[in-house]
């Protein structure tokens, strides 16, 4: 979907397709990123669904993050499969917008959390309590199922992506079970706040 915001050409993807019901181990990445880029795109703001690893990140707050780990291992990861093609990965989300997230974030919510380190597991399953704390023991602060491939692809091509990661859930072992019912829940309670943090950030990038 299309649409003109005073100016700006909007491009929205659901990346679970128009009814919910692709699993994200079967979300087409590499063909949603070039989509945008073949339409002139410039910036990319993706919307995930996390778990928290640490207490301090509470179920329906909204988390910025500036790193990532990916765990995934079943999906289409880059667009050079004919040639070595060796992308510099250090800044895997693009800063600049990740600061102008961060401001919208303040004016919305009254505070922004960035510095978060994501992880990314294949899905479409849960993680284990031992998975959990593996990824806590390796520096993870939330984890989700489409951050990756999606902010490499997006950096291959050039693209300015980050992320607005609302914190569904504690991951597991520290919550008494997981369910998909919470993680909608919780995305249904905060839509409106993820709504209007896009707007702020779209007011921002047009000045």
């Amino acid at each position: 979907m299309e649409v003109d915001f005073e100016g700006l050409k909007v491009i929205f993807i659901p990346r679970h397709g128009r009814e919910h019901n692709l699993p994200p181990h079967r979300v087409n990445y590499r063909g949603n990123i070039w989509l945008l880029k073949s339409r002139g795109a410039e910036y990319v703001i993706a919307i995930n669904a996390v778990g928290s690893l640490r207490r301090i990140l509470k179920p329906g707050m909204i988390v910025i993050p500036t790193d990532i780990i990916d765990f995934t291992k079943n999906r289409y990861t880059t667009f050079f499969d004919d040639k070595p093609v060796h992308v510099d990965f250090t800044e895997p989300f693009c800063m600049k917008l990740v600061r102008v997230l961060e401001k919208a974030s303040e004016k919305v919510l009254g505070y922004s959390i960035s510095g978060a380190v994501v992880a990314v597991t294949e899905g479409p399953r849960f993680e284990s309590p031992a998975e959990i704390n593996a990824l806590r023991i390796l520096g993870a602060d939330i984890v989700g199922m489409t951050s990756a491939p999606e902010a490499a692809l997006a950096k291959e091509l050039g693209l300015c992506y980050a992320s607005l990661a609302l914190v569904t859930n504690y991951a597991a072992g520290m919550q008494e079970k997981q369910s998909s019912e919470d993680v909608e829940k919780v995305a249904n309670e905060k839509r409106q706040q993820v709504f209007q943090i896009i707007l702020e950030t779209l007011k921002i990038l047009k000045e």
